[in-house]
Parts: C-alpha cells; sequence; structure tokens
C-alpha cells in the first residue's frame, strides 16, 4: 500500500509541471517547463540518495544508484522522457481516480466528454481496477511521466530494500522526445550504462526492441499568382496542384488504413496560397528495403508531375529521422530475456510488439547504447482520452526491480 500511495502521489506531482514540447523553438529544452521538472526531479533524487546527480544547462538530468554487491555487474541504465507531446494541451492537467472501474462510461471532468469503452474496448480489460484519467480538457500526461515515476519508485524501493542485490543502475530523464530530440544532446559520457531500457511504452506488458524507419518529405508546389479577373490561361493555382498531387497517392497506405508491421505515408501539414504551396508527409515503414521504395515512390511521383507540360513546379527534400532498432538490439539477447524473466516474475505477460514510431532508444541504440522499450501501463497517449491504470503502474515498478536483480544474476557477454 505504501508502495502505491507512493506512486500515486509522485504521478500527480509530476503532471502538474506544463512540459509541452515546443517544435517551434530550437533551444534546448524547447520549453521551460521541462528545466522545471528536471529542478524537481534532481531534489527528489538528492533526497532519496541517489548519487552522481548532475542537471546540465539542456535538460538532460542523470543519477546513479550504486551496486549493492561486490560481484562485477554490468550496469544498466533507465530512461524516461519528461516532454508531453505538442499534440494536445498539457496546461493545467486536472487528473482525476477512478475507484474500482465498474465499467460503463466514465464522465471526464464535467462530463461533456466521456471515456467509453465502446470507442475504447482497452477499458473492459481493467474492471475492478483503479484509473487515472484526464478531466477531457489535456491529455493526462502518463507519456511519460508516468515513465519518470515508475522509476523513481523502483529506486526508492532498492534504497529501502538493500537486500535486493543490483549493479550500478544509471538513471537518464530526457527533455523533447516528443518532437525528435531527446537523444540530440544525451549526455553517453556520464550515463555508464552498458545498456538501458527506455520506460515509454502502453499496455502492461508491452516489449519492444523493433521501431519504424523514419523520415520526413517536404514537397514544395510552385504556382503562379495573377489577378482572378485576368487569369484566364495565366494562374496556377499551387493549391489545386498540391491537392491533386496528394490525391495521387496511395490512399491505403495510411496510419489509418494500417496496423502492425504495415508502413505508411501520412500528410501531416498542407499550407499554401495560390503562388506556393507546401506538403508535408512523414514515412514510415519497418523493413529497411520497404523504406527506402517509399522515399523513391515520393521521388519519382514528384518527377512525374514535372514532367508534365509546361515549367517544373514541384521539389521535394527528404530528410531521414531514425531508423529501427532492431539489429542494434538482437546482437545483445539477453537484456531482452532479461526483460521477459522480470515481467513473468511481476506477473505479467511479455508482449513483444514492434513500435509504431519511435523512442529514444531508438536513437540511442544507433549512438552504442542498446535500449529496447517497456511498457509504462498507458493508454490513448497525446490526447484528451489518455488513461492509466495503477495496478499496471504497479507492475511496472515490479518489473523494474526484477530487472535490476536478475542483471545480477545474468552473465553478460565482453
Amino acid at each position: 500500500m505504501l508502495l502505491m500511495n507512493n506512486l500515486l502521489a509522485r504521478f500527480f506531482s509530476y503532471i502538474e509541471f506544463d512540459t509541452q514540447a515546443d517544435e517551434s523553438q530550437s533551444g534546448c529544452p524547447s520549453t521551460a517547463g521541462q528545466l522545471s521538472l528536471a529542478r524537481h526531479l534532481a531534489t527528489e533524487l538528492s533526497s532519496l540518495g541517489l548519487q552522481q546527480i548532475e542537471l546540465d544547462a539542456n535538460g538532460y538530468l542523470t543519477a546513479l544508484l550504486p551496486s549493492n554487491v561486490t560481484t562485477e555487474v554490468p550496469a544498466i541504465g533507465f530512461i524516461a522522457h519528461m516532454d508531453t507531446a505538442p499534440d494536445f494541451s498539457g496546461h493545467k492537467v486536472q487528473a482525476q481516480l477512478v475507484e474500482a472501474y465498474q465499467g460503463g462510461d466514465i464522465a471526464l471532468g464535467n462530463g461533456q466528454e466521456v471515456l467509453s469503452p465502446g470507442d475504447f474496448p482497452s477499458l473492459r480489460s481493467y474492471l475492478g481496477q483503479d484509473l487515472i484519467t484526464t478531466d477531457g480538457t489535456t491529455l493526462l500526461g502518463a507519456d511519460d511521466k508516468a515513465g519518470i515515476c515508475e522509476i523513481i519508485t523502483a529506486m526508492a524501493h532498492l534504497l529501502a530494500h538493500p537486500e535486493i542485490p543490483h549493479g550500478d543502475i544509471y538513471l537518464g530523464f530526457t527533455p523533447d522526445e516528443e518532437i525528435g530530440r531527446g537523444a540530440d544532446l544525451f549526455p553517453l559520457d556520464r550515463f555508464k550504462a552498458r545498456w538501458a531500457y527506455t520506460v515509454d511504452g502502453g499496455e502492461l506488458g508491452e516489449l519492444e526492441y523493433e521501431n519504424f524507419n523514419a523520415a520526413t518529405a517536404i514537397i514544395r508546389v510552385q504556382g503562379n499568382n495573377v489577378h482572378p479577373g485576368t487569369a484566364k490561361d495565366i494562374m496556377v493555382n499551387s493549391q489545386t496542384l498540391a491537392a491533386q498531387f496528394h490525391a495521387s497517392m496511395p490512399a491505403a497506405e495510411t496510419p489509418e488504413c494500417t496496423e502492425g508491421y504495415q508502413g505508411f505515408y501520412h500528410l501531416i501539414g498542407m499550407q499554401g496560397s495560390v503562388e506556393e504551396s507546401t506538403l508535408t508527409y512523414i514515412i514510415r515503414d519497418f523493413d529497411s528495403d520497404g523504406f527506402a521504395r517509399r522515399q523513391q515512390f515520393l521521388l519519382d511521383q514528384v518527377a512525374t508531375w514535372n514532367a508534365r507540360p509546361g515549367p517544373p513546379r514541384f521539389s521535394i527534400a527528404i530528410k531521414e529521422s531514425y531508423r529501427n532498432m532492431r539489429d542494434q538490439v538482437l546482437p545483445h539477447r539477453h537484456i531482452i530475456d532479461i526483460a521477459e524473466q522480470a515481467m513473468r516474475e511481476a506477473g505479467v505477460t511479455p508482449k513483444i510488439k514492434p513500435i509504431r514510431g519511435g523512442t529514444d532508444g531508438s536513437r540511442l541504440s544507433f549512438m552504442g547504447l542498446p535500449c529496447p522499450n517497456l511498457f509504462t501501463g498507458g493508454h490513448n497517449f497525446h490526447g484528451k482520452h489518455e488513461y492509466i491504470p495503477v495496478p499496471s503502474m504497479e507492475k511496472a515498478v515490479a518489473t523494474l526491480i526484477a530487472i535490476a536483480r536478475l542483471t545480477v544474476t545474468h552473465s553478460s557477454p565482453r
């Protein structure tokens, strides 16, 4: 019970901080609220007795729980991000605790919004459990403040129970993951783990070591603007061309039409005028060859449109964001085995699945720190219907504790 109370108190205190990332800002962290939360966490880690606590000017917070065994044990790490998504407001989050959920719709705040099992069937798996929801006006922030909360609660438990053996455990709390910058300035020089786990997944039991290959494509369309009264055979409306271009894209290869290992093209932005328009797509595919084919398809589409009569009006720039971490993690299969065993010892059935997105762990894996992803227990991230079951959070804490202990008993390749 004490563990649960501390867990809930931590989580509710963390979500009071508005840490929404802002892609329009070039600084790191992109918003001041992230640094405020980082300072709060640094003070808490110090009060718990962790060591080597360091918060740098870029908002990266690291700490160490020293080994309590005399044998040589590989150092491991746990990582979570402090920012919330720019997709929905994280200002003045007012969470609510639904005790012993009995089914049916959950009124959010004043009841104008509801969390319904008709829309979100996952709710039916949590009958009788305590749930934390939003009030319908903001996101919750379980992505990834639940991960932070679970990591710190696990470390507090290990400190309170020195009879549980563990090696060195490094903690890393990062800014701006939601806008793709979480690993940009990660301080590997002071995070001396042999491998780590991001605690940034969804429902109970998720264990992920595959993610999309990702790129962004920006397509610019040049029009020709003249007065509409004299536009006959002269005006070229770039917005019309942009709409026609998008209509020529594969309709079944979008996020709303795909799942599992299926890739997609996703139009995330359209801006323009008669004179010039911009289409911004994200490209996602798990397979490297498929990823290359998708990029080439867009290049070919632009070339086809430019081959039409008249001057070329389309240009394209593609920038890769991150790659599938699978090939970086699988050579270290023991770190997956440890996580699976830890889940089972915590009473959790592992659900190994690909991430239909990316995490800091993907980029960190390519930076030499193999880093699969573990569940937090949350659902419906990035929106007003976000919720998290309290027992799932407790299972996450138990899993982290078991990973720390099992690392002592598992050999690691040199």
